[in-house]
């Protein structure tokens, strides 16, 4: 009877053992998409457009802030482990830059590595109405009027 019991609890830390091994196992997802080199080396600067960019790598994942300037590819892979929040392991950026004849002028490709953290700063004017419901307004606005002021001559 010992050696059922003692079969049933190598089985549970077995079974606990394997549970845990996969908890650790890192969760990897990937977004966005990155020409390679190779596909990249295929652009000719001065020759090929906006079109044949879209053409041959699809619609960019987002513009130029001015006009269409310039197209951005964007990939990252991120990795989440057990219980964690989502670490971003890897991010790649092939900027490709248009000149104003509409060809491309430059080809560009940054990682990770090479960003930057930019601290945001939010500036919003703070309103005195935040906290005051629509009905305590306007209760608090009764006998702030004078009766001479609506009376005009």
């Amino acid at each position: 009877m010992m050696n059922g019991s003692n079969a049933g609890f190598r089985s549970l830390i077995i079974g606990c053992g394997l549970a845990f091994a996969v908890a650790c196992s890192p969760i990897v997802r990937n977004y966005g998409y990155v020409p390679t080199d190779s596909e990249l080396a295929a652009v000719t600067v001065g020759f090929d457009t906006r079109d044949t960019i879209t053409a041959n790598f699809g619609p960019a994942t987002t513009t130029g802030t001015i006009g269409d300037s310039a197209f951005y590819y964007v990939q990252s892979r991120f990795e989440t482990l057990g219980p964690g929040a989502p670490v971003e392991k890897d991010r790649q950026v092939v900027a490709i830059s248009f000149s104003n004849a509409g060809t491309v002028s430059n080809i560009e490709r940054f990682t990770l590595q090479d960003g930057n953290v930019v601290t945001l700063s939010r500036r919003v004017t703070e309103d005195s109405v935040a906290n005051n419901t629509f009905l305590r307004q306007l209760l608090g606005s009764v006998g702030r009027f004078n009766a001479e002021d609506l009376i005009s001559e």
